[in-house]
């Protein structure tokens, strides 16, 4: 479901404010965050964040394409492995 156009995008705050801190700044160190559900805004572009699935941090380097997505779009929180191995019946002759 969308957010109210009336309340604007999500963005957490505390997360907006370490972009910021670090754009004044010269260090380009990874910022760890666990708001999946934060959008991203233009500000975040050329940061690299770390965002949590739920088990590890995925690294995330945000470019001008990722403006308007979720986070969470970017540290997929499942892995797949496959369908499982096709094993040959052995045809028993009676």
């Amino acid at each position: 479901m969308a957010r109210s156009l009336k309340k604007g995008p999500y963005v957490d705050q505390k997360l907006l404010q370490k972009v910021m801190r670090q754009k004044e700044g010269s260090k380009s160190e990874t910022i760890k965050t666990w708001a999946r559900a934060c959008q991203i805004p233009p500000e975040f572009v050329g940061h690299r964040l770390s965002v949590h699935n739920g088990k590890k941090f995925i690294d995330v380097f945000v470019s001008e394409g990722m403006v308007g997505h979720r986070l969470g779009e970017f540290a997929q929180t499942r892995s797949f492995k496959g369908h499982g191995t096709v094993t040959k019946r052995v045809l028993e002759k009676t």
